[in-house]
């Protein structure tokens, strides 16, 4: 992958139309309702998607320190730590200012590689940066791209060629124990309700659902973006009255906030 910013502005490639994953299973019914938006691929090769793998790591930070006062050495801090992080190689799909939205977190960096010691690198570059002096660490979640268990043709956003939205909310999520071992009928109609509930009706969503077995302490991490606030909201709220919700035994925390400029983050943030 690139090393710079994901700005991905509908790339072609050979295959059929796609609607990115939703679901925490990759089913439900949300295709029948998915619309293309021109900013997004018109095309992806689903098979070249599912057949290789995709890593993402998100990484929550708070601020521990203020930032240098004085805008040029500012800026030097970040624009180097910026440059430093992306020598790893891996491509950044976006900083988010998640200040406000909870009390221990001021960002979140997601960043994207086929391969996790590239993430790892990224990770150990931001923290050994200039600007990770300023930092400290709060959450952070890798996720593996696994073909979806009721529909190949669900994959995540972030791998199917759709640009990244203003905003974001990221949740890891367990199922119940019982969840797997029932009839695999029976779990592809309740996501279908749940995909009903939620994504039929907010089709803007777009969700990148990632298997995190063993990579963590959870089992999916899942990240939704959207254009406003508002409609991640909406899509969470609808899909709470659904069979499926009762088969979740952890679904927090939550880490939600707006996709900014590293400056832009940087000029928010204290100083002295």
């Amino acid at each position: 992958m690139s090393n710079n910013q994901d700005t991905t502005t509908a790339p072609t490639a050979h295959g059929a139309d796609h609607a990115p994953s939703t679901a925490a299973d990759g089913s439900g019914d949300e295709a029948r309702h998915y619309r293309h938006d021109p900013r997004d691929a018109a095309h992806v090769d689903l098979d070249a998607v599912n057949d290789q793998n995709h890593y993402a790591l998100y990484a929550v930070m708070r601020l521990v320190a203020p930032l240098p006062a004085a805008e040029p050495e500012r800026r030097q801090v970040v624009e180097e730590s910026v440059a430093f992080v992306e020598a790893s190689g891996v491509t950044t799909r976006g900083w988010y200012d998640i200040a406000g939205f909870r009390p221990d977190a001021d960002l979140l960096v997601w960043w994207l590689d086929d391969d996790p010691e590239v993430l790892q690198d990224a990770y150990h570059r931001l923290r050994a940066s200039a600007l990770g002096r300023h930092l400290e660490p709060v959450w952070s979640c890798v996720g593996l791209h696994t073909p979806a268990e009721f529909n190949r043709r669900h994959i995540p956003a972030c791998f199917g060629g759709v640009v990244p939205r203003d905003w974001l909310m990221v949740y890891p999520f367990v199922r119940s124990y019982d969840w797997y071992l029932l009839d695999p009928q029976e779990r592809s109609r309740m996501m279908a309700e749940h995909g009903r509930h939620g994504f039929s009706q907010y089709p803007d969503v777009k969700g990148s659902t990632l298997a995190t077995f063993g990579l963590s302490d959870y089992e999916w991490v899942l990240g939704f973006e959207a254009d406003t606030l508002d409609r991640l909201e909406g899509v969470l709220h609808h899909q709470r009255y659904t069979e499926a919700r009762l088969h979740v035994r952890v679904d927090t925390p939550f880490y939600t906030g707006r996709r900014v400029e590293p400056l832009e983050w940087a000029q928010r943030q204290p100083r002295v």
